[in-house]
């Protein structure tokens, strides 16, 4: 079952529109081609390590596991292709009582709520399916999306592990926990 419904249209601080919707199998072109539009500064903020191909086979994998075992969104808008995704937002393990989640924001998108929205919908689709917890690994360097994570509720610590990153987690209050 699709737990990422109702699609919605969504009115960006700066007055644009996107469309949000689940992510699909389908989208895979799209996602390259948003991919392709990254620079590579965002690309390294994304990924944590400089990226210039993308991973087809881990794409296909990870769309194919929406939404059994993932749930994933995307923001998109009219092109003259058809459409663009300017932003996404997936959390993987969503058969487990925590996911991990990840976000993306076209630049020209950047600033003006596109992430806001698309994680605050991606963490109810979460709370939605169960899930208990949430988490994700940033750049210590990634000030925008610390804030973010930071507003939206989630701790914030560094990775014993890794000084550069910081540890983002969110709790969900558990499998009845539905708002």
């Amino acid at each position: 079952m699709n737990t990422v419904s109702p699609e919605i249209d969504v009115t960006l601080r700066d007055g644009r529109a996107v469309h949000l919707r689940a992510a699909l199998p389908t989208d895979e072109a799209e996602l390259l081609q948003a991919f392709g539009r990254m620079s590579a500064d965002a690309r390294y903020m994304r990924f944590m390590h400089s990226v210039s191909e993308p991973n087809l086979d881990r794409l296909r994998k990870v769309l194919a596991s929406f939404p059994d075992s993932g749930i994933g969104l995307v923001a998109t808008v009219p092109a003259a292709d058809g459409i663009d995704i300017v932003g996404s937002a997936l959390v993987l393990g969503s058969r487990t009582r925590s996911g991990e989640f990840a976000l993306n924001v076209a630049a020209e998108y950047g600033a003006v709520g596109l992430g806001g929205t698309l994680m605050t919908a991606l963490i109810a689709a979460a709370r939605g399916r169960g899930l208990e917890a949430m988490e994700g690994f940033v750049l210590a360097e990634n000030a925008p999306m610390l804030r973010l994570a930071e507003r939206l509720g989630f701790s914030v610590a560094p990775d014993p592990e890794d000084r550069a990153v910081r540890i983002c987690r969110l709790h969900l209050g558990g499998p009845q926990a539905k708002a």
